[in-house]
């Protein structure tokens, strides 16, 4: 281990693999998840046509969800409130962790919001995985 330590680093974040998996909770909640969190108070694309067959993974489908002024607090608040949690697991020696975010289907807000935690969460070190077990289920 004093090898891969060498290679890696020594900070405990760089040892614990990050999945950020969206999810639709109409089709349950992810089993697998150490965090569950619900983006449904944030507006719908859904609801707006041309953005409907589209996915959170679309610019402006991430667009439309992130200039959202909740969504936006959200994301800050929940990397706030979740860097503790990450730094504790390395202590721990946990390796992986699982963080899900849902929304209704699965398809749009909670990609997208996903997509953004993981991308902050990569920038600051972690290794991220981004899993969205329900997309192309509708």
């Amino acid at each position: 281990t004093m090898k891969m330590r060498t290679v890696f680093g020594t900070s405990e974040e760089q040892q614990l693999t990050v999945t950020m998996l969206s999810f639709g909770f109409k089709y349950g909640i992810p089993l697998e998840a150490d965090h569950v969190s619900d983006v449904r108070f944030i507006p719908n694309p859904y609801w707006v046509p041309e953005l409907r067959p589209k996915r959170g993974t679309d610019p402006e489908v991430a667009d439309f969800v992130l200039k959202d002024a909740n969504a936006q607090e959200f994301v800050d608040r929940y990397l706030e409130m979740i860097r503790p949690v990450l730094r504790g697991y390395g202590a721990e020696n946990k390796h992986f962790t699982t963080l899900a975010i849902g929304c209704t289907g699965g398809k749009h807000r909670s990609v997208a919001v996903s997509e953004k935690i993981g991308e902050e969460l990569r920038r600051s070190g972690h290794a991220v995985r981004i899993r969205h077990r329900d997309l192309g289920r509708e």
